[in-house]
């Protein structure tokens, strides 16, 4: 066999035998990679993202784009090929799966969480949003959760509004634990409250519920400091003066309460408020308005500039990483709260976009 062949033969088996070991090989990677993104002002799968009934609502233009983060399954094994291709590409980024799926989290749980967070953040982009407009909004204090094998369980369940411990009424979360915590194990607990299907259907109707009930609980004894106990994590919900309805299906975690919260304030707005213009962004918010940092912020400017946005609101806190490597054509807008966000959105529909609080590569 000539040499010229051999070495070639010889070349091409090890590059096969690469390639092979680069698909079985297995690594402790992850990929993200941008997502779509949704106009919060527009329809997802031929329905209104925001649908507001009971107050008068006006036509939004523009765009207020919430934008998303692809990223593989907790359960998928990345091999070293398809990790050194997304090192190479220019749109993702690969991550330790670790970073993604802390402490061997699953995908069940994983998506659990998501759509816990993306519920709360659905409920804080109302708060924020009517506060924003000066709507008044009533907060009450709920059971978020009751512990399995709990002296509650099967007496409190979530949802259910929590009025008073003992007669003493209850205006924040953390007075449910004060109150249950001056007892001792073994006494009982008497709790007044609102059942959680009431609850909704009054909701619902925009009243009050009609009635309250009374549960006694007897206490139990906490492992370690052995204060008394009853089992539930005290939550607080809000009422709504109207009906705001958020559907949004296949995405989850708290990202878009920001793009929300602007979205209702747009709608229950005469003016629109980007003046036609295409804003993206991301951010948490809280139920004070205040916008907080989200991950895979260079995901979502890359998808936010290919969906044509021309502005993006990014977090505070996102802003040196996101400005370190911005998409040709798009203005990365700073904002802390959502005043910032409005009040930036003001000067976008204005034209006067130097006074722009613009992202710095430095923090």
């Amino acid at each position: 066999m000539p040499r010229r062949t051999a070495t070639m033969l010889a070349s091409t088996l090890v590059l096969f035998a690469l390639l092979c070991a680069g698909v079985f090989i297995k690594v402790p990677y992850s990929e993200m990679s941008p997502g779509p993104t949704v106009n919060t002002l527009g329809d997802s799968h031929g329905e209104p993202v925001l649908n507001i009934s009971g107050r008068k609502t006006y036509p939004a233009g523009g765009h207020l784009n919430m934008t998303t983060v692809r990223v593989t399954g907790a359960d998928y094994d990345m091999n070293l090929l398809e990790a050194v291709y997304g090192w190479l590409s220019g749109d993702n980024i690969v991550v330790p799966h670790e970073n993604l799926y802390p402490n061997g989290k699953t995908d069940a749980e994983s998506t659990q969480e998501n759509a816990e967070e993306f519920s709360q953040s659905q409920q804080s982009a109302k708060v924020a949003a009517l506060k924003q407009l000066g709507i008044p909004v009533t907060a009450r204090v709920i059971v978020a959760s009751v512990v399995k094998d709990s002296p509650s369980e099967g007496k409190l369940h979530a949802g259910d509004v929590v009025k008073a411990v003992d007669g003493a009424p209850v205006t924040a979360p953390e007075d449910v634990a004060k109150l249950v915590t001056r007892h001792k194990p073994g006494e009982p607990v008497e709790f007044t409250v609102v059942p959680a299907a009431d609850a909704a259907a009054a909701a619902k109707a925009g009243r009050e519920p009609a009635g309250t009930s009374k549960v006694t609980i007897t206490a139990g004894k906490a492992e370690g400091d052995g204060r008394a106990i009853v089992g539930i994590r005290a939550g607080s919900d809000h009422t709504f003066p109207f009906s705001i309805d958020i559907k949004l299906a296949d995405v989850g975690g708290p990202s878009a309460g920001l793009m929300f919260a602007l979205g209702i304030v747009d709608k229950l707005t005469p003016e629109d408020l980007t003046g036609g213009k295409f804003v993206a962004g991301t951010g948490t918010i809280d139920d004070a308005g205040k916008v907080g940092p989200i991950g895979g912020i260079q995901m979502k400017t890359i998808g936010a500039r290919k969906a044509g946005a021309e502005y993006f609101l990014t977090p505070a806190g996102n802003c040196a990483s996101a400005a370190a490597d911005v998409p040709d054509g798009l203005t990365l807008v700073k904002v802390g709260t959502i005043q910032d966000a409005a009040a930036s959105l003001e000067k976008i529909r204005k034209g006067d976009t130097a006074g722009l609080p613009q992202c710095s590569a430095k923090p």
